[in-house]
């Protein structure tokens, strides 16, 4: 086997990430079998793949053909699946795909946490499988994607200079041009239509992350699940108030469902949606939404749940896992917009919040201010250093429960030592990553802690990703 072949294989397994998983015999190693993990294809599937990448214990292939489908391979509903990155997993039957995210998180607690006995409760599934997020970045690119199809069609290739849609996985210098997408709703893709269509017959310049010049960078599209509120973030290198003007203006006219409108003005070389300061065209620059019997103001570069509707299941099991009572103090590490600690206040004496973003800080504020609580204090803290100087310098009563929702990759080292320091009777840990919530809860009951119990839960259908909660007991 080399990279390049094509062979027919048989899909036995499923592995983290999406990929089907066949095992060979190997010839280096008789005893063993050598696995080859096959991106896009399920278990019960019999495959034409291609090699593209080989070691000694493993390959990767990518599945060209598929032989003979799997009984829970269904049609994908999108035109661009398969190409966009997307919904990786919009083939596969839902009930299905729950059952993998189920086992992944098993095989993750057990193969990196080392956890064998936990105890696992049932996924929970998402109410709506399409339409489910509140939020969609799409970027603009002067290289379209071609499909198979266009790459020899004239037109096609004369006709690719102007793309705003998906980035293709790992291509970072070319955009699938999306027409339509199922995962918010159709408004979105009348502004996504739209803005195209204002754009592209202008020639206006888009930024290009070799010479980092041009105009255009990302569309941003925020909407609220509960409450009719949507933002519009068109995202640019420079300041054009004439031209922003004229797109809000005609914008709003053909989707007045819109309700503001903002200029991101990002100027760094960096590639990311988020402006060095911000122009308000319409509206005042920021929506709501609601999470339980809570509301919260969303501005156009704050944190915010991306399933709305699923994300009132997982703040009510994280809360029903702590068990809190009136007499007992809180912490909330890596708090952003303070959601989770505003949601839990009324069962607790007060809440201290632990955030390293100021802006995210002071959204916080204001969401506690709209929720009139009172017992919650905010704190801006590099969790990356440590909170421990900020709770001696202002004196805060220890925690006698701690809250974690830190990013994908995890908690720093610090902060588990810190928290191992301040030693609260019990600990919940909400994560986006079961592999690094594994790593960090394996440190934490090597020392002090017992893993009593996780609960996945799906936030986001078609897709790999799983949020799971975990309930932690001081030992």
């Amino acid at each position: 086997m080399k990279k390049g072949d094509v062979l027919r294989l048989k899909i036995e397994d499923y592995a983290f990430e999406g990929k089907g998983i066949c095992k060979l015999p190997s010839a280096e190693i008789p005893e063993k079998k050598f696995v080859v993990f096959v991106h896009g294809s399920y278990p019960g599937d019999e495959v034409e793949a291609q090699i593209v990448k080989k070691k000694r214990s493993y390959a990767e292939a990518k599945t060209k053909k598929v032989l003979k489908s799997a009984e829970h391979r269904v049609d994908a509903r999108c035109r661009h699946f398969g190409t966009c990155g997307g919904c990786k997993q919009q083939d596969l039957l839902y009930e299905q795909q729950l059952f993998y995210k189920q086992a992944q998180v098993k095989d993750v607690f057990e193969r990196i946490g080392g956890f064998s006995d936990c105890e696992i409760e049932p996924i929970v599934p998402s109410e709506n499988i399409f339409f489910y997020r509140n939020k969609l970045e799409y970027s603009f690119a002067g290289k379209r994607w071609l499909t198979k199809e266009e790459i020899g069609n004239q037109e096609s290739i004369n006709d690719r200079n102007f793309a705003l849609g998906f980035h293709v996985p790992r291509i970072f210098d070319k955009v699938v041009d999306i027409q339509e997408c199922f995962l918010q709703s159709e408004v979105s893709n009348r502004i996504l239509n739209f803005t195209r269509d204002f754009f592209k017959p202008r020639g206006t310049s888009i930024f290009s992350t070799r010479t980092h010049e041009g105009y255009l960078r990302n569309l941003v599209i925020k909407q609220s699940q509960h409450l009719d509120d949507l933002m519009l973030n068109l995202v640019t290198l420079t300041d054009d108030p004439a031209l922003i003007s004229k797109y809000s203006e005609a914008i709003k006219s053909e989707v007045p469902e819109i309700s503001t409108i903002v200029n991101n003005i990002n100027e760094k070389k960096a590639n990311v949606a988020i402006g060095d300061y911000e122009k308000v065209y319409l509206g005042n620059g920021y929506i709501f939404d609601t999470i339980g019997k809570y509301k919260f103001r969303i501005s156009s570069n704050s944190f915010f749940q991306t399933n709305t509707v699923q994300a009132d299941n997982l703040y009510r099991i994280a809360k029903e896992f702590a068990e809190l009572n009136p007499q007992e103090v809180a912490y909330d590490l890596y708090s952003g917009a303070g959601t989770i600690s505003i949601y839990i206040s009324d069962d607790c004496e007060e809440v201290h919040t632990f955030e390293s973003v100021e802006s995210a800080v002071e959204d916080a504020k204001v969401n506690s201010g709209i929720n009139q609580i009172s017992n919650v204090e905010y704190h801006l803290a590099d969790l990356n250093k440590s909170l421990l100087p900020i709770v001696e310098q202002k004196q805060l009563p220890a925690p006698d429960f701690i809250m974690l929702d830190p990013p994908r990759a995890g908690m720093n080292p610090k902060t588990v030592k810190d928290i191992l320091t301040l030693a609260p009777s019990k600990i919940v840990y909400v994560s986006c990553n079961p592999a690094s919530q594994a790593r960090d809860l394996n440190l934490l009951c090597e020392e002090k802690y017992e893993l009593i119990k996780i609960q996945p839960v799906d936030m986001f259908p078609h897709t790999y990703h799983i949020e799971n909660v975990a309930l932690l007991h001081r030992k």
